[in-house]
């Protein structure tokens, strides 16, 4: 849980917003356009390695054949190094609880407990207390990264940096005169987010329209008939290897150390099942008293995440066809965590969903997690693709993505804001776009050190130091 060091002080909003203002002294906001790797900076390959200690080796290829693919998803898969870079860059001091791993493929849409769909951040692995312009900037750099991939001039991709900044600047200060409850009710309805897009192309609109629609047809039914099967009259998870492989088809030896075995007994399967259901708030265990874990299996998804041990359970009621399929992750150190240091929270898996919680306008009413009894390892709990919908960033335009990224840096202003001194951010920003093209600079300078990044791990591979298999 958060500490009280890390709530706003509470002084009148004009206090807040002056003290915002004072920190450019300081920190001028020009300072963020500099980038330049430290005299010290570690081989970001040796870092992503570190972070490798504990996963399951033998999924350790298909993570960085996944990162093979384009500077992109290098991006996506590195937030470690990227959170090293940061951790020397200009900061103003003002913490709020953020992402931490804000590039624009962690945003998409998804189901609210009313069953509407919203539009917000959905990968909050790397969640933490920090500085808010870390959220920012990774935000930055993967929209200019992402628009190179996608063909766009140089000129473009350094707009749409300063896009990111500005419509977060003005979100903010829109936040910063908001009544503090409309703020915490605040989210982005997916019709808000079509009309967005119909208003700046057709193709857009048509794009905008289908990934909807798209989203609505991932209800929980369509995941069981596409995972499972029956056997003997009871349904299964498929067996689909090395991405979807059940408990029983499974040699635990590759997952887990001898002594780990020696502890996977009932009892501590049943614990694992308590603990979990003890996270969730009390209507919700009377909801999950009506279902039993019928079948476990190993899922991998994802690029930075994979080589975690990631699960999905399905659970089945008392009526026929009444399941679903639940997902539950392993929670590891916030790749933030050694450059901010210690976390108050109890267990990693914590960390996440109360990150998650504050951040989001509308969770996963299945949001929860456990601590391993037999591993000491920590995951967290949630539905699997639930109305669940990701934009395919390297099929848009110029436009499309310009309006895209529009929308993620609301959401993201909006998260920042719930959470953190929107007062004071407001009021370092300003009126004027001087934050907002240092941020262009910087989108644009990071953008080259992750295609120099990129060229490390392709020069790593083929020397064979890292182990990769491309196409899965």
């Amino acid at each position: 849980m958060l500490e009280n060091r890390h709530a706003p002080t509470r002084i009148s909003r004009k206090e807040s917003k002056t003290k915002g203002k004072a920190l450019r002294e300081r920190v001028p906001r020009a300072s963020h356009a500099v980038w330049l790797p430290t005299f010290d900076r570690p081989d970001p390959i040796s870092l992503l390695q570190q972070q490798d200690e504990g996963r399951i080796q033998d999924l350790l290829p298909i993570k960085y054949g996944r990162m093979l693919e384009s500077p992109f998803t290098f991006l996506r898969g590195s937030a470690v190094v990227m959170a090293n870079d940061l951790s020397a860059s200009p900061a103003t001091g003002i913490q709020a609880v953020i992402c931490g791993d804000a590039h624009l493929s962690n945003f998409g849409i998804f189901a609210t407990p009313e069953r509407k769909l919203v539009f917000d951040i959905n990968d909050f692995d790397e969640t933490y207390i920090g500085p808010w312009e870390w959220d920012l900037k990774r935000l930055a750099a993967s929209a200019v990264v992402a628009g190179r991939n996608n063909g766009f001039k140089d000129k473009v991709c350094r707009e749409l940096a300063i896009d990111v900044a500005e419509i977060y600047r003005k979100a903010m200060l829109r936040f910063s005169q908001s009544l503090t409850l409309d703020v915490w009710y605040y989210h982005v309805d997916v019709d808000d987010v079509q009309m967005v897009f119909n208003k700046t192309s057709k193709r857009a609109g048509k794009k905008s329209k289908k990934l909807v629609k798209k989203a609505r047809t991932k209800t929980q039914q369509r995941t069981l008939k596409k995972l499972t099967f029956f056997e003997d009259g009871r349904r299964r998870i498929n067996h689909d290897p090395p991405l979807l492989v059940p408990l029983r088809e499974m040699g635990f030896e590759k997952y887990f150390s001898e002594d780990d075995l020696k502890n996977l007994t009932e009892r501590s399967l049943e614990d694992t099942w308590k603990q979990y259901l003890e996270s969730l708030p009390v209507e919700r265990r009377y909801l999950l008293s009506h279902y039993e874990v019928a079948d476990v299996a190993l899922r991998v998804g994802g690029v930075g995440s994979v080589g975690t041990r990631c699960m999905i359970a399905l659970l089945e009621g008392s009526g026929e066809n009444d399941a679903l399929i639940m997902q539950f992750k392993e929670a590891g150190k916030s790749a933030l965590e050694p450059f901010l240091g210690e976390g108050s929270y109890s267990s990693h898996g914590q960390r996440v969903v109360i990150g998650q919680r504050l951040m989001q306008a509308s969770s996963d009413i299945f949001l929860g997690w456990h601590s391993s009894s037999f591993t000491g390892r920590d995951f967290y709990w949630r539905q699997l693709k639930d109305m669940k919908g990701s934009a395919e960033i390297s099929a848009m335009d110029e436009v499309s993505l310009k309006s895209y990224l529009g929308v993620c840096s609301v959401c993201l202003a909006r998260a920042h804001a719930r959470i953190g001194d929107e007062d004071a951010i407001s009021g370092y920003l300003g009126k004027n776009d001087a934050f907002s093209q240092a941020i262009g600079d910087f989108g644009v300078a990071y953008a080259d050190q992750t295609e120099r990044d990129f060229e490390l791990l392709v020069k790593a591979v083929a020397e064979g130091h890292l182990p990769a298999e491309t196409g899965i």
